[in-house]
Parts: structure tokens; sequence; C-alpha cells
């Protein structure tokens, strides 16, 4: 199925812990070409590789499916992504490109996000972006420049999604907006440097390279499509968050980026230590029967996401590498220096956890304790004590309510929180908080704020992301007017406060404050907005069974 001329890129759903984002809708876009030099019906840009079309929508100039890197295929597996060979004319960028190679369709408990996410085509040419700008040309205009990191964990989705679209946020904040696809999985992240030697010394970290490539064309092309490259704004949800939180750690990555966001996903747990990731890559190649590169580099890729899923299973199979080169350590463990002077957001919704693990339906004690077990790692008499914590901190909640509460806190809350507490306590630039706590109809609101709730309202992409989000009302445009607002307003700034929006304060470990949005839709800061139940999980958290993420 083509993209519909209004509709852009979509909300994949990061599957921290299991299943990815989704579904069915397949976005079949046609491979952009390239015409010769005559006149063009939409907004041409220039490139340092050639010049590009796009085409008009209500005013703001998007260009779908821009190369900032050449294909990724054969003897270009694993290696440093190459710049996108020049090309004359004029290149057609009118259409998504590539979906990285990647296990589909996307299988999500949710089915109303995962029929946002992009299902086709897939192919290894996948280093491409989609940007919107209010103006195109070298004197058109000095813009912040807002580029955004897809979920899906560090192994599925794209930049492609329905709730991605960006031209509600660069029509009414004045902004340029790119969403960016890359490397994953095991073409992103197989450490392959120990077996195949210094040449691929830097193969762990490729899908990491990739977005780093992308923060260097910003750096070298943007002002010609009205941004400004020293106010570069990194951004992403789940998955993509985490992938922010990596690139604060990345020597080359630092001065390319001057504020950053991450949304229900911190860089933990940490990256990988080189030890495991050899360790890892030897499993995928000896189960695949190759001694090697160029044997490895010939394979079909479907045959090596098959082969090196089983060998390797599971979202944590594949990672950034702490490879001594490319992350020379975990970016909040410690802190990193090279972010000291990085602004921070940090966001969370209130129930992640119930767009998988938790239960959505009725249940009774027996089957919340059973939950709330298995999300843990407790024991029962510790998670029993938990239980009753919540029950009290929130009285007059059914089960799943709860669970999918604790649940939440225990795992993608608690990350977040301490994330910003790292930051808070380095010292440097500032961190903000927001818990976005607005319920939602979907699942007849028994899901009330899960992970990826919130991602239309900071692109005011309410619209286009309906499926998921329901029907847009005045009090759902109204928080997506704020937050919309808020974001852009650090993107220029480094500080989200401005005319129109509620005061936010910073997050201080004195005071934790926290902006939230109330589950009617209120926006209104508050401190410590979990209190005794987030002092009671830091109290058990010791007591809990080691094991992957919980949820």
């Amino acid at each position: 199925m083509t993209r519909k001329e209004g509709q852009g890129p979509d909300m994949d759903r990061r599957q921290m812990m299991g299943a990815l984002a989704g579904a069915a809708v397949a976005i079949a876009a046609p491979v952009a070409s390239v015409r010769a030099a005559t006149p063009a019906a939409g907004p041409v840009g220039d490139t340092a590789y050639g010049k590009i079309l796009g085409v008009d929508r209500s005013g703001i100039k998007v260009f779908s499916g821009v190369p900032y890197g050449a294909d990724t295929s054969g003897a270009n597996r694993w290696l440093p992504p190459k710049p996108p060979a020049k090309w004359t004319g004029v290149k057609d960028c009118l259409a998504y490109g590539p979906l990285p190679p990647q296990s589909t369709p996307l299988v999500a408990p949710l089915k109303e996000e995962g029929q946002m996410a992009q299902q086709e085509p897939v192919g290894e040419d996948c280093l491409k972006f989609n940007l919107y700008t209010p103006a195109v040309g070298r004197n058109s205009g000095r813009r912040p420049v807002m580029v955004w990191f897809h979920g899906g964990g560090y192994f599925g989705g794209s930049g492609n999604s329905v709730s991605y679209d960006g031209t509600n946020l660069a029509r009414k904040q004045d902004v340029v907006v790119i969403s960016v696809t890359h490397r994953l999985g095991i073409f992103g992240f197989l450490y392959l440097g120990d077996l195949f030697g210094e040449a691929y010394a830097d193969s762990g970290n490729v899908s990491m390279l990739d977005c780093v490539a992308v923060l260097k064309w910003i750096k070298a092309n943007i002002a010609n499509f009205g941004g400004d490259p020293n106010r570069v704004m990194c951004f992403g949800q789940s998955g993509g968050g985490a992938k922010v939180s990596t690139l604060l750690g990345m020597p080359a990555a630092k001065g390319l980026v001057h504020r950053a966001a991450c949304i229900s996903g911190a860089e933990f747990p940490p990256p990988s230590t080189r030890e495991a990731a050899a360790a890892r890559a030897k499993k995928v190649v000896d189960a695949l029967g190759v001694k090697t590169m160029a044997e490895l580099q010939a394979l079909p890729w479907k045959q090596i996401l098959d082969i090196g899923g089983r060998a390797n299973p599971g979202p944590l199979g594949y990672m950034p590498v702490v490879d001594g080169r490319n992350l020379p350590a975990p970016a909040f463990n410690p802190v990193s220096p090279l972010q000291r002077d990085v602004p921070l957001i940090v966001s969370t919704t209130e129930t992640e956890s119930a767009s998988w693990g938790a239960s959505l339906n009725p249940m009774d004690d027996a089957g919340l304790l059973a939950q709330s077990t298995r999300s843990t790692g407790l024991s029962k008499e510790d998670a029993t004590a938990l239980i009753g914590i919540f029950k009290t901190a929130y009285p007059g909640l059914d089960n799943a309510y709860i669970g999918q509460l604790l649940s939440s806190q225990w795992s993608f809350n608690h990350n977040s929180i301490d994330q910003a507490e790292r930051k808070a306590g380095a010292g440097g630039a500032p961190v903000h908080f927001l818990y976005f706590k607005l319920h939602g109809t979907l699942r007849e609101g028994r899901v009330h704020s899960p992970h990826t709730a919130d991602i239309p309202y900071y692109f005011d992409s309410l619209e286009a992301a309906a499926i998921g989000v329901g029907p847009v009302t005045p009090t759902k445009q109204a928080v997506a007017d704020k937050l919309s607002t808020y974001w852009a307003n650090f993107a220029k700034t480094g500080d989200p406060n401005g005319t129109g929006v509620p005061r936010w304060e910073p997050f201080t470990l004195a005071n934790r404050t926290a902006m939230v949005v109330g589950t009617d839709g209120a926006l209104a800061t508050a401190n410590d907005p979990w209190g005794t139940t987030r002092k009671a999980i830091e109290e058990f958290r010791p007591k809990a069974k080691p094991g992957p993420f919980a949820f």
C-alpha cells in the first residue's frame, strides 16, 4: 500500500522486552529515482551529493527517503557507513526508504500501535531520513533541528511511522524535523573485530555510527534547508531514547548534539562488554557455518537474520558495545563528561507495561501476585508486601491497574528516574522530567497511558496517529499544543519554558520536580509524583533475582 499524501512517519513501538511494535500495515514506497534537471513540481533542495525533490504539504517542504549513507549490503556490511554516491540531475525524495532488515511482521499485543508501523519494503539500502522544513534555501533562516530516533529497541522499527509525521511540528513551531532510519540488530551491533580483524573493529556499533553520520550530514547540509547546525536536538522514544543516551557517550557525536530528550528509554541495562559481544558473534558465525568475512557478506540477509536470531535470541541479543573506541564507557554509568553541557529531558508514561506484559483484563489477587513476581523477580512474600504498598498509595484502583502501575514503575519509570538522578547529580546542564498520565480510549481505556502513547503529542500528529490514540478531542489537542511547544522551545534554547505553557522547573535531587500531564490532560508540576512507591521499589529492588528487563 503506498503512503497517502499527508501521511508521514509512524509510530514504531519498541519492545525492549520481547515483542516489537507491530502488525499489519504495509507502507510499500517506490524507490526514489533521479531525473534529468527539468523543472520540478515541488521544492528542490541542495545537498553535498546532489539536488533532491520533495513535496509541499500545507506549506511545509517534505523530503522523504533522503540518503545519508551508501547501501549497507554485501561488502559494506558491518563497516562504518560510507557517504552516498553523488548524482546529477534531481533525485526524487518523495517516498519512504526501506525498513531495515528485522523480524517481520512486527507483532505487538496492542495491534493498533503495530498497524501504524512500516512493514515493507525491507532492504539493506536503508540509510535514509525524512525531512520536514518550513523553507528551503541557504538564505531561508536558521531554525533549530529536531532529530528523531525511532523505537523498537535496538532491533526493530524504522523512522517511517505514522506518528512520526513532522508536518505540524515544523509548521506550528517553526522548526526543522528529521526522522531517521538506520541499521538494526545483527546488522548494526554484531561485533566481528576479534574474529575478522581491525577492519571490523567498529562492527559492534555501526548502527550508532549511522546515527552519527546523520548528525554529520546535518552539520554540512542543513543550512540549505532552513536549519541551524548549531542547534540540534536529538530525541527518541524507547529504543530511540536509549540510542540518544548512547550518543551522549560517543566522542564522535561530541559537538553535534546540543540538546537531548530520552522518552521512555534510558541507557539501561548498560551496553555490552566487548568480550560478551565477541562471544555472541562467534556463536552466530559458527551457526552460519562460514569461515571468512567474504562468505558472511555473501549470505542473503534473511538467512543471517534467521540464524543469527536463533543463535542470540531475545531483544538483548544485539546492543551497543563498549569497544574502547566508538563507545569508551556507558554514557550514564557513570555520567559521561561528553554530555555535561547538553541539556536533557527525560520522560515516561504512567502504565508503560500495559503495552505488553501487564494484564489489561480483570484479575484476582492471585493473578496480581503471579504477575508481580514474574515482572519483578521478587519472592511471593516480598511481592505481596510491595502490592500492599501500591494498594495503599492508589486506593480504589482495580488489580489490573495496580499491576500495570507496579510493573511500569519497577521497570521503565525506575530507569527514567535513575537516568534523571544521574544527570542531575553530575552537575552541568539541567535535566527536566515529564510524567505522562493522560488516559486514552484505546481498548476501552484499559491501557490507561501505555508505552508510545505520548509520541503523537510531542509531534502534534494526533490526526495521523488516530488509529492508535483514537479520535482527536479538544483536550487531546490542547495537550499536544503544549507538549510540542515545550519540545520546540527546548530545541530552540535548551529550556522548555516560554509563552503559553505552565512553568516547568528542572529536576533536582532535592525536589525531583516533574511536569505531570494528568489523567484528564491538565498540566502541573509536582515534586516526586511517585512518592512512597518509588521509595518502596528502591527498597525492594536489591531483593529481586537478577534477570533481564521486567514488565
